[in-house]
């Protein structure tokens, strides 16, 4: 599924504690509701959200997916919670079958939008907020902003915002910090090339059409793909990963630092993946070190909440929720218990 591989350099950085694809599954994944939109709900005059609920019961289980990612990344995930509660997976604002963004991906702008979703909706809460990657940092500013909403937390490989400048200060190459945010905003270059040949059309086959909108994922059936790729193929679709982009270290890093507040005893579960595979420019002390920082960092997000842990994931890719699924199922299972006992 393209929207779960979206890939820039600055993100190759980003989640260098895990490889990008996912291990194969035995089934592929033909759940139709992945083909066309479920639900779209206005949040606004004008402007429309794709959003696909299931299973009933409370607390609802609200999913966020990783930068670029769409509801069919929790295919796996989904249909597992939903025979123990309502659980909702949402397109943010243009992608997947979402209307176009109308601001740029920013956290805040992300919460406003599913705060309105949920609202009209008449999704009430109290929330089990899920988030994969950049979707940690939305759900936990939504947790900062509306707390009395939020039951309880599961971050999946959550992106940190002191991410880059932590790892900048081990940077073997010895780069200032311009040097190093302008090799990491090459990405941000190539994909608004992307952007503008969605303009004018892509050309399958060219080497556009297959950095920007990729090869089928063999995770996912022909039709999914399908309609999928005719999605990627949207200028909507490229600007608004373009501006998630950006945003993770030039808006929403700034607004995760500004909001974090104390839990209390709120049950949160990070789950993380680790990995010793070395890119060709690293050697195993720098990996080691780097894997000691997102240890740091995930660790910090635990200790917002007396009831937070950290939970290694062995053998897993930085999609958790598609190599892993039955560790993010519990996860979230697990969470769901602790707050149905009213903790």
């Amino acid at each position: 599924m393209i929207g779960s591989r979206v890939y820039c350099p600055w993100i190759a950085s980003l989640v260098a504690s895990a490889a990008f694809a996912a291990a194969p599954n035995p089934k592929v994944i033909d759940d139709p509701a992945y083909t066309r939109p479920q639900k779209m709900v206005e949040i606004e005059s004008g402007r429309r959200l794709n959003l696909y609920c299931t299973g009933s019961g409370s607390p609802t289980v609200v999913l966020d997916s990783g930068l670029g990612g769409d509801t069919s990344a929790w295919a796996l995930v989904q249909p597992v919670v939903a025979a123990h509660t309502q659980v909702c997976s949402y397109d943010r604002a243009g992608l997947g079958f979402s209307d176009p963004q109308q601001r740029p991906g920013t956290s805040a702008n992300i919460v406003d939008d599913l705060h309105r979703l949920l609202v009209a909706a008449s999704i009430k809460p109290p929330y089990i907020l899920v988030g994969h990657s950049y979707g940690g940092m939305n759900v936990r500013l939504y947790a900062d902003l509306h707390l009395d909403e939020v039951a309880g937390m599961v971050l999946v490989d959550p992106t940190e915002e002191d991410w880059f400048v932590s790892a900048w200060k081990l940077d073997p190459r010895q780069r200032t910090i311009e040097q190093f945010h302008a090799e990491l905003e090459g990405g941000w270059d190539e994909h608004r090339e992307c952007v503008q040949q969605a303009a004018k059309s892509f050309v399958e086959g060219s080497k556009l059409y297959t950095r920007c909108v990729g090869d089928p994922d063999p995770r996912y059936s022909a039709e999914i793909n399908a309609a999928w790729v005719q999605q990627n193929r949207s200028v909507s679709y490229q600007q608004a990963v373009l501006t998630e982009e950006e945003s993770v270290r030039g808006g929403s890093d700034e607004q995760l630092r500004a909001a974090r507040r104390w839990y209390g005893n709120m049950p949160l579960i990070v789950l993380a993946s680790r990995t010793t595979k070395l890119r060709s420019d690293e050697k195993s002390e720098h990996r080691a070190a780097l894997n000691r920082i997102h240890d740091y960092l995930d660790d910090q997000m635990a200790a917002l909440s007396t009831h937070g842990l950290v939970r290694v994931v062995p053998d897993s890719t930085h999609d958790i929720q598609m190599s892993q699924p039955d560790a993010v199922s519990g996860a979230i299972l697990e969470v769901l218990q602790e707050a149905a006992a009213g903790r």
